[in-house]
């Protein structure tokens, strides 16, 4: 199993984080490796909204649809993502958001990005696994980087 643990101090709002992160229909539109994005459902529940949702990674001759269901828990400042079908064998994330006391009154967050995965195929596995690291850390940068045109800063 490949494992990723990110913390940064970001200055955003927790919500404002909270927000860009669960906007998975747009992350195609600045997420590395994301051809496309499609939400499956929206369902209530206590604190939040389930969403089921199917992204097409691309990455050079690698392309595949995966799904997942997305747990947006905004009063509890996370969100976690749980894997339903595709080239996995095991995926699971949690994005962590906190406000924190900023600079001069200015908003700021601590996010916090778990994920750990392994696909169904070893040999994709290893290859993935090789690049794992950068991958993830291009993935939160991208986060980051987007937050920055939509909030400024």
């Amino acid at each position: 199993m490949t494992r990723h643990h990110e913390e940064k101090i970001l200055p955003h709002s927790a919500a404002q984080m909270f927000d860009l992160v669960a906007d998975v229909a747009r992350y195609p539109e600045f997420l590395p490796w994301t051809a496309a994005a499609r939400i499956r459902s929206h369902t209530p529940v206590a604190g939040g909204e389930v969403m089921e949702a199917d992204l097409v990674i691309s990455f050079k001759l690698f392309r595949e649809r995966f799904g997942s269901r997305v747990t947006l828990l905004p009063d509890e400042g996370r969100i976690l993502t749980e894997y339903i079908d595709g080239p996995f064998r095991h995926l699971k994330s949690v994005w962590s958001f906190a406000d924190l006391p900023g600079p001069g009154g200015h908003p700021s967050c601590k996010v916090v990005f778990d994920v750990d995965f392994e696909f169904r195929n070893a040999i994709l596995s290893g290859v993935i696994g090789l690049v794992f690291n950068e991958a993830m850390t291009r993935v939160v940068r991208a986060f980051e980087a987007r937050a920055k045109v939509l909030y400024g800063g």
